[in-house]
């Protein structure tokens, strides 16, 4: 079957079984950051975003996506550039394995809620499975992330006074 679909901003035109799952779709089209983890959706490695919404790719047929728009970390480095940074030096990326999936869902969190607290951090990234550092250190650098964005903010409205 053809499947037609925007794959970070590109239009794209391919052939796929009825059974493709998105997660295979779009590794096939060279978007490798989605990575294949359980196959179960229970570790949030194949996070991709359809229609701006955070989808666990391994649990979506990719004719799901037909006519729609799909976002992967290749083509949001920028917007994803701005906080990377704060999770490594919490040292929450030790393997790097489940960074994609949560840097896919903080990105899907800020979007929906650009001051979020502790708690609904917390619950957004709940669905991500990290082996390596417990989840506080995603929880500080995004903090941290977000702390220098009001400092920042702050610097510039005092400095329009």
């Amino acid at each position: 079957m053809e499947i037609k679909l925007n794959l970070n901003g590109r239009a794209i035109t391919a052939q796929a079984d009825p059974d493709t799952l998105l997660l295979d779709f779009v590794r096939a089209q060279g978007c490798v950051s989605v990575k294949r983890g359980c196959d179960t959706a229970n570790c949030g490695l194949c996070t991709v975003l359809l229609d701006g919404v955070p989808v666990l790719s391994c649990s979506v047929l990719a004719a799901r996506a037909d006519g729609h728009s799909v976002q992967t970390l290749e083509g949001l480095q920028s917007e994803a550039e701005e906080f990377v940074t704060f999770i490594a030096d919490q040292g929450a990326d030790q393997c790097g394995f489940c960074n994609p999936g949560f840097v896919m869902n903080t990105i899907a969190l800020l979007r929906e809620n650009p001051d979020p607290t502790d708690e609904e951090i917390r619950a957004y990234l709940a669905g991500n499975l990290c082996r390596c550092s417990g989840y506080d250190g995603q929880l500080r650098g995004i903090r941290a992330y977000l702390n220098s964005k009001k400092e920042q903010g702050g610097a510039r409205d005092g400095a329009e006074k």
